[in-house]
């Protein structure tokens, strides 16, 4: 099966609050446009991923992972992170009304595309399927097959509320670069510990906090430009 992925971001200067404990004000919105390049370009490696489709407002953000090969279109609900992705959805289905349709969280910095490749493998045999996150609370991938709405309902505890919607949880612990996206201070480090991606490397060379010892760049991942 191949699948469109619909990633949502929205403006950079309002990303990413919650790192506040780990990362200035000025750091932030740097880190949110890392964190999209490098998931969107891991996802635009993953073998059975046709196209990455990003819905944001941001004009750098929009440019930046153009420059990458996704699709850039704008939030034109602008009423939240659900309808982002239900635009999103439909905009690809007004395309290709036959297209598998995934949601996927722009701040997976470690995503692997072999791991994410096996996550949408596991979700082609259900009609609407989700990954939950790091934490067992959250969703980080929510799919839907050919002629299914995704219906996504992201935010807070959204594993159960996908569930009860009765999409089906994809029963994968072995993905954690799939399952770990990156909201506090704690995540951040989880996610170097797992190895994040070269933009996100760069900008924190760059500003004096290089990733831990542990960390490796994903495999597949490209180097970064600009």
């Amino acid at each position: 099966m191949s699948w469109s992925l619909v990633v949502p971001l929205k403006p950079l200067s309002r990303a990413k609050s919650r790192l506040a404990d780990a990362a200035s004000h000025d750091l932030r919105p740097g880190l949110a446009l890392a964190f999209a390049q490098d998931t969107v370009s891991a996802a635009l490696a993953c073998p059975g991923v046709r196209d990455v489709v990003v819905v944001t407002d941001d004009p750098l953000a929009a440019a930046e992972l153009s420059a990458l090969g996704a699709t850039s279109v704008p939030d034109t609900p602008g009423t939240g992170l659900n309808a982002a992705l239900a635009h999103g959805a439909a905009m690809v289905r007004a395309r290709r009304p036959g297209t598998a349709v995934a949601a996927l969280n722009a701040d997976l910095p470690a995503l692997r595309s072999a791991e994410l490749r096996r996550v949408l493998t596991a979700a082609a045999d259900f009609p609407r399927a989700f990954l939950a996150d790091a934490a067992g609370i959250g969703t980080t991938l929510l799919t839907a097959a050919p002629k299914w709405e995704l219906n996504p309902a992201f935010g807070g505890a959204s594993r159960a509320r996908h569930r009860a919607t009765g999409a089906q949880d994809i029963p994968l612990l072995d993905v954690p670069s799939v399952r770990q996206d990156v909201d506090t201070g704690r995540d951040l480090r989880a996610a170097l510990d797992l190895g994040v991606g070269p933009y996100t490397t760069a900008l924190l060379a760059a500003n004096g906090t290089p990733p831990t010892a542990s960390s490796a760049p994903p495999s597949g991942s490209p180097t970064p430009h600009g």
